[in-house]
Formats: structure tokens, C-alpha cells, sequence
């Protein structure tokens, strides 16, 4: 039996990069998916490639309106909706002098606001379709801070707080929450980025190593997994490489 036959899935920032492997994941072990996102063409273009199991819709992580029209459209086309992934984030770098208010509140409403709202919009469908599972995408910069990117490491450090809430909250209602912390991923986000010496591993990972772990926390192979962060960062945080005299 597939592992997610009966589940239907909702992702943000579902179009491209991990989002649309997630979706993918998701759909060839038995689930269907509600892909948001911004990037029309490009969701659209994924849910064609998907097939029957998928469908589209323009999700503004920002707007209370998008959320509910994403959550009202699982439920309409597939009759439920026990899966969010919480996958939609951008990344911005600037010295702290540079680093502007509006910088800051975009980073923060779209990286952290834009979870909470999907969140809130999707509760009362995920208690109802219980066993659920909110996944929440954070980072390595959500255990770790990099100079330079404030606005994504507070926003980053922000979700791992806000998951542990929901798990605690939810979970007499069927539903679990837990946080993945990505290390460098070969995303468009990253593209050109040399990892050399990052970590371990000296590779970014593929996005179908992460659309693993989420099919393992969105199906009922994972029940007793609630409120906890998990890395898939080729040990990057593992501790430091041994001293050069060894």
C-alpha cells in the first residue's frame, strides 16, 4: 500500500525548487496535492507534469483571503485536507546598517506571519481529517545565526518556537507539528552558491532527499513525532572538522 494513500497535502511555495519536490514526493507514494504559490506559470505548469493528483492555486503566504481559498479547494477537489507544508521563504543578506525596516517586515511576514496564517487557516480541516501533520520547513539558520542574515535567521529561529506551540496545542486534536531544518539545498534560491567546505558531505542536497523526510512526517509511519526539529544538513551542525595537527 502506498504510504499516503488517503492524504491530501497543501504547499506553499509548491511551484518550484523543494515545494515542487515535496509535491511530487507526496503523489508518487499515493497522496494528492494542493500546490500554492505565486509563480502562476510555473505551479501550473508542475500540476500538468503531476496529473489528476494535483491541483493549482495562487497562494500570497501574506493574504488571510489566499489561505482560505487554498484550504477550501483541497477540501472541495479532494474532500479533506491532513497535510500542511509550510515550504514558502525567501532569503535576503545585508549588513545591520543596511538592513532595512522594510527588508525585515517582508522577510518576517512571508518567512514566519506567512506560516502562522497557514496555520490558522488550515486547523479546523486538520482536526477534522484527523490523523494530520504540519510541517514546517525552518533551516539551519534556525539553530545558527550567519552574519548578514538577520531577517531569515530570526524568522527561521521564530518557526522551530511557533511549531512547538501548535504540537503542544494540537496534539489532543490528531494533529502533529514538527519543524525540518534544511542545510544547503540545490534550489534556484542557491543556485551558484559554493558550499565547498560547508559541510561535511562538501555537496548541497537534492530536494528529494528532503521530500523523503516530509513523506515520512506527513504519513502515519511517524505517529509519536510531534514538536521536534529535524536536520537534514549533511552534518554541517554536527561540531566542528578535526584539528589540523590530527
Amino acid at each position: 500500500m502506498a504510504r499516503l494513500e488517503n492524504k491530501v497535502a497543501l504547499i506553499s511555495g509548491g511551484a518550484r525548487g523543494m515545494g515542487a519536490a515535496h509535491a511530487r514526493e507526496i503523489v508518487a507514494e499515493g497522496g494528492r496535492v494542493v500546490i500554492g504559490d505565486v509563480l502562476d506559470e510555473e505551479g501550473k505548469a508542475l500540476t500538468a507534469e503531476i496529473g489528476d493528483c494535483a491541483r493549482y492555486v495562487h497562494l500570497d503566504v501574506t493574504s488571510e483571503e489566499d489561505w482560505a481559498e487554498a484550504v477550501a479547494l483541497a477540501i472541495a477537489e479532494f474532500g479533506r485536507l491532513n497535510v500542511l507544508v509550510n515550504n514558502a521563504g525567501i532569503c535576503t543578506m545585508g549588513s545591520i546598517e543596511e538592513f532595512t525596516l522594510a527588508d525585515w517586515n517582508r522577510i518576517i511576514n512571508i518567512n514566519l506571519t506567512g506560516q502562522f496564517l497557514g496555520i490558522r487557516a488550515a486547523t479546523a480541516a486538520l482536526v477534522q481529517s484527523a490523523p494530520s501533520s504540519i510541517i514546517n520547513i525552518s533551516s539551519t539558520q534556525g539553530i545558527e545565526g550567519i552574519p548578514g542574515l538577520h531577517g531569515y535567521t530570526a524568522s527561521k529561529f521564530a518557526v522551530r518556537g511557533l511549531t512547538r506551540c501548535i504540537a503542544i496545542e494540537l496534539a489532543g486534536r490528531g494533529v502533529r507539528a514538527n519543524t525540518i531544518c534544511p542545510g544547503t539545498i540545490a534550489t534556484p534560491m542557491n543556485e551558484g552558491l559554493d558550499v565547498s567546505g560547508f559541510n561535511p558531505m562538501n555537496r548541497k542536497a537534492d530536494p528529494r532527499e528532503v521530500a523523503k523526510l516530509v513523506v515520512f512526517l506527513a504519513s502515519d509511519e511517524s505517529p509519536f513525532i510531534s514538536g521536534t526539529d529535524i536536520l537534514i544538513d549533511g552534518a554541517e551542525l554536527a561540531g566542528h572538522g578535526p584539528l589540523a595537527a590530527l
